[in-house]
C-alpha cells in the first residue's frame, strides 16, 4: 500500500512532561486508524503534530507529495464567517455545491435540522460542533484528522457519520485518524488501532475489540503487575465475546487463544443475584410512571406515557434532542410535576442523579479533592462487601497526588468522575446517568462499567452512547418526539430504523412535496388502515408488557414455575412486538 504520512523519530516534551520519545509512525492508503489512550497522555497533541499544526522538538513529520490534510480539532473556529452557510460552503455558487451529492449527504446528515441563515453566535455547542464538522467534510481531503468528532451528536448521527466515513474514505483509499471515546464507533470505522501511553505509540490491528483481545494477550504474556487492570480488561473482553459475538469476527489472529483466555471468565452481571439484591435493598416497588403526559409552552412533549421500574432493572433511554428525555428524567424524579397522571415511588427509593453539566460541585470549587471525599463515607458495601471510598477513588483514575488539586481546576472528565464517585458513596438505590460518558477516555469507561456491574439497585442511563447501552442496560427506550415512549426490543439497531422511517415521512411533509406511494384508490385505504390497526395493537402491546413486567416484580422468587410461565409470557410478546413492528415498517415503506 502507497504510504501517505509519517512521523520520524518524533520527540515532544512540554514543561512538566515527555509527552512522546522517539515516535515513528505511518499512514497508509486505506489505513482507518482509531487513537486511543488516557486523558492527557497526548492523542490530541497527536494529531497536530501529523497535520503540522505543532512542531516536534525534534524527528520530523513527512507527506507524499501534494498530500492534502483536514483536521477537526476540539475547540471549533469560525473565524471570519458570520452565518452556518458561510462556515460550511463559503463563496461557493449555490448550483455548484448543490450538484454535489457529497455536499448533499452531509448537510442532510449534519445539518438537516439548522437554518442556514442562522448566525453562529446563536448557536449551541453542539450545532457548532456540528457545523464544524459539516464544513470540514463538504472538501476534498486525502487524510482526514477527527479529535472527538462524535461529540454532540446523536445517536442517529455517529450512525451516520460511521457509515460517510466509510463511503468516502474506503480501506483501498485516502486515509483517516480519529481520536474518540465512543467504543462502537472505533470498531464500525477503524480497520487499526493506535494506543498513546507512556510517550510511545502501540498499534493494533482491528477496531476496538479486536484491540480489547490483543491488548489482553499481551498484558498476560508480560505477565503485567498491574492486576486489578488485567482484571478489569478480561472482564470486558468476556463481554465483547459474550454480549456481541457480532465484533469479534473483524480481528484477524488467533482466536482460540483469546477464547482460552476467557474460558473461566464469569459473565458480566449475574442478574438473578443482582435482582435478589436490589429487592432487598429495594422492595417490590421502585418507580412507576402511569399515564404520563407533560405540557410546556403550548406543545404535547409526553402523552400517556406508562414506564414501570421494578428492583434491579436497568434501563437505556435513547431519542432526538428535544424529545423530552431530561424531562421524563426530571418527572421521575420528582423535580417536574406532570401535567397529566403520576409517578408512583417507592417507600424505601433513593434516587442519585449524575447530571450532564454536574454543577454540583460548584459549591465545592475552593475545597481540593480530599478534603470533599473526608466527608464522605470511609466505605460502604456493594454485593455484600466493604469497598473503601479510597479504592473506588483509585479504579476511576484518581492518584494520590491528584487528590490535592483544587476542584476549581479539575477538568471536565474529572469533575464527572469525582461525582459519580459521591453519588456511589451515599449509597443510593436507583442511579440515573445522563451522558455518563462526556470527556471520559476508554479505560475510564471500562472501570466505570465494572462499578455498575457489581451495583445491585435499578439503573437508567440516558446516553448517545451505543457501546455503553449496550454494556451496562439490559433494555432499551426511546422517545421518538411523537411524546410516546416504545420499548426496543430490537435495541438500537431497531431505535435506528424507526428513526429512519419516521424522518422520511417528516422530510417530505416540510418541503411540502405530494406523497407518491404507488397505491391508488383500495389498496391505498386499506393500508392506511392497517397501518393505524398495527399502531393500535403495538398500544396495546405496551400495557400488556407493563402488566406481566409489573407481575414478574411481585412474583415469589421460590416459585420456579410460574416464574417461567411469566417470562415464557414476556418473551411472546417480545416476539409478537417484533412482528407488529416488522409490519409496521413494511407498511410504512409502501406508504412513502
Amino acid at each position: 500500500m502507497a504510504h501517505l504520512l509519517g512521523a520520524e523519530t518524533v520527540s515532544l516534551e512540554f514543561p512538566t512532561k515527555t509527552v512522546f520519545d522517539s515516535v515513528t509512525v505511518g499512514l497508509n492508503e486505506g489505513d482507518r486508524i482509531g487513537v486511543v489512550g488516557r486523558n492527557g497522555d497526548g492523542k490530541s497533541t497527536l494529531l497536530k503534530l501529523l497535520a503540522k499544526t505543532l512542531q516536534p522538538d525534534s524527528g520530523r513529520v513527512t507527506y507524499r507529495g501534494s498530500l492534502k490534510v483536514g483536521m477537526l480539532t476540539q475547540v471549533d473556529s469560525f473565524a471570519g464567517v458570520t452565518t452556518i452557510g458561510e462556515a460550511v460552503v463559503g463563496q461557493r455558487p449555490e448550483h455548484e455545491w448543490a450538484g454535489d451529492p457529497k455536499v448533499r449527504d452531509v448537510l442532510a446528515g449534519l445539518l438537516g435540522d439548522l437554518d442556514w441563515s442562522k448566525t453562529i453566535d446563536e448557536l449551541s455547542g453542539g450545532q457548532r460542533r456540528r457545523v464544524a464538522l459539516a464544513a470540514l467534510l463538504v472538501q476534498d481531503w486525502d487524510v482526514v484528522m477527527l479529535d472527538e468528532p462524535t461529540n454532540h451528536l446523536d445517536v442517529e448521527g455517529v450512525a451516520w457519520l460511521a457509515d460517510h466515513l466509510n463511503r468516502r474514505w474506503p480501506a483501498n483509499q485516502g486515509g483517516l485518524l480519529v481520536v474518540t471515546h465512543d467504543r462502537w464507533f472505533l470498531d464500525e470505522v477503524c480497520n487499526y488501532t493506535w494506543e498513546v501511553h507512556d510517550g510511545i505509540i502501540e498499534p493494533f490491528e482491528g477496531g476496538y475489540a479486536a484491540y480489547i483481545l490483543q491488548r489482553v494477550e499481551r498484558d498476560r504474556s508480560a505477565a503485567a503487575s498491574e492486576s486489578r487492570r488485567q482484571n478489569l480488561l478480561r472482564k470486558e473482553l468476556a463481554w465483547l465475546r459474550r454480549g456481541a459475538p457480532a465484533r469479534t469476527t473483524k480481528p484477524k489472529f488467533r482466536m482460540d487463544a483469546a477464547a482460552e483466555l476467557i474460558s473461566n471468565e464469569p459473565n458480566p452481571r449475574d442478574s438473578v443475584a443482582l435482582s435478589k439484591l436490589a429487592t432487598t435493598r429495594l422492595g417490590k416497588d421502585v418507580l412507576d410512571a402511569e399515564d404520563l403526559s407533560y405540557e410546556v409552552a403550548g406543545r404535547t412533549l409526553l402523552h400517556d406515557v406508562t414506564w414501570r421500574l421494578g428492583p434491579g432493572d436497568r434501563f437505556g433511554l435513547v431519542g432526538v434532542n428535544g424529545a423530552g428525555k431530561t424531562t421524563l428524567l426530571k418527572l421521575l424524579t420528582g423535580e417536574l410535576t406532570p401535567s397529566a397522571g403520576r409517578v408512583k415511588r417507592g417507600k424505601t427509593v433513593q434516587v442519585a442523579v449524575l447530571t450532564q453539566d454536574v454543577q454540583e460541585l460548584d459549591e465545592f470549587a475552593d475545597e481540593r479533592i480530599y478534603e470533599l471525599i473526608a466527608r464522605e463515607k470511609s466505605y460502604f458495601v456493594v454485593d455484600k462487601q466493604e469497598v473503601s471510598t479510597s479504592s473506588l477513588v483509585e479504579q476511576l483514575g484518581f492518584t494520590k497526588a491528584q487528590l490535592q488539586t483544587p476542584i476549581k481546576e479539575l477538568s471536565g472528565g474529572q469533575r464527572r468522575r469525582l461525582q459519580f464517585l459521591r453519588l456511589l458513596f451515599g449509597e443510593p438505590n436507583v442511579l440515573i446517568l445522563d451522558e455518563p460518558t462526556n470527556d471520559l477516555d476508554t479505560d475510564i469507561l471500562t472501570a466505570m462499567e465494572h462499578m455498575l456491574d457489581s451495583w445491585p439497585g435499578t439503573l437508567i442511563v440516558v446516553s448517545h452512547d451505543r457501546y455503553l447501552l449496550e454494556r451496562v442496560t439490559d433494555q432499551q427506550y426511546a422517545l421518538l418526539g411523537d411524546g410516546s415512549l416504545r420499548h426496543l426490543t430490537g435495541g438500537i439497531e431497531q431505535y435506528l430504523k424507526l428513526r429512519a422511517a419516521s424522518l422520511g415521512t417528516k422530510v417530505e411533509t416540510k418541503a411540502s412535496v405530494p406523497v407518491s406511494t404507488g397505491l391508488k384508490g383500495a389498496a391505498l385505504r386499506d393500508a392506511e388502515k392497517n397501518l393505524a390497526r398495527i399502531e393500535r395493537a403495538l398500544q396495546k402491546l405496551s400495557t400488556d408488557e407493563a402488566e406481566v413486567h409489573a407481575k414478574m416484580g411481585e412474583h415469589s422468587q421460590e416459585d420456579f414455575e410460574g416464574l417461567a410461565k411469566l417470562v415464557k409470557l414476556q418473551n411472546d410478546l417480545n416476539q409478537k412486538r417484533e412482528d407488529l413492528e416488522a409490519e409496521w415498517l413494511e407498511t410504512s415503506e409502501a406508504l412513502a
